[in-house]
């Protein structure tokens, strides 16, 4: 029965990771509305979007956008740019549109049904982009990471954002031991902002700075940018 009972944990894990991933259903109805109403994700997604400084005139990307908090930031920013957005969940592009229908309508926001690896054209060179919480789901991730800068103006910024809520442990499917060793603390915030820095390196990016908000799990802000161009 106790290998039955941890068959059916382990199911039902895959199930809502792959929820979280790609949201779709009713469940994924459920977990968009959570998203965007969890305080959290709004203040995490809201600090992200004041650190990458988006100006009036910008150019901006986000990938994975979900419920669409932070395109609304930057779209409350960028009031003479544009600010695009890919998302591979129709129902998270659903939800983001709604919330988002007004910039939309005025031709300010584009959201896609898109994939990472499979992005639409932007036309002109974009200012900024952001990622939050999705770049561990991307196949490749320094691949990926290499067309995103080659999307960037010389100069242009990226910020990449990571709140996890798992232990690497918990994440792995090895922890056996109650539910408060599986939680993620301070140090697997550090360790997944150790990892972004390496994708970016490893992607050519340069100018690394890492930012930390304080919720619980805290939250790691990876900024970086193209250096092509730049004086060294």
């Amino acid at each position: 029965m106790r290998t039955a009972g941890a068959s059916l944990k382990q199911r039902v894990i895959r199930y809502l990771v792959g929820q979280a991933h790609r949201p779709r259903g009713v469940v994924g109805w459920a977990n968009g509305w959570m998203f965007a109403h969890r305080p959290s994700n709004r203040k995490r997604n809201i600090w992200a979007v004041s650190l990458l400084d988006v100006q009036p005139a910008d150019q901006v990307l986000e990938v994975g956008f979900g419920p669409g908090i932070a395109i609304a930031e930057c779209a409350a920013r960028a009031v003479r740019g544009h600010v695009f957005g890919v998302d591979h969940s129709q129902t998270m592009v659903r939800r983001a549109a709604r919330r988002n229908a007004a910039a939309i309508r005025a031709g300010r926001v584009h959201l896609a049904h898109a994939t990472v690896e499979r992005l639409p054209n932007f036309g002109d060179p974009l200012d900024a982009i952001l990622a939050v919480n999705s770049v561990g789901f991307w196949p490749d991730p320094v691949e990926r990471l290499r067309e995103l800068r080659r999307l960037l103006r010389p100069g242009g910024r990226i910020a990449l954002v990571s709140q996890p809520r798992c232990s690497p442990t918990a994440r792995n499917g090895a922890a056996r031991n109650g539910a408060t060793r599986n939680r993620a603390t301070r140090d697997t915030t550090a360790r997944a902002a150790l990892e972004l820095q390496d994708l970016l390196t490893r992607a050519g990016f340069t100018r690394l700075r890492v930012e930390t908000l304080d919720l619980d799990p805290p939250v790691a802000c990876v900024l970086a940018a193209d250096p092509t161009g730049m004086p060294s």
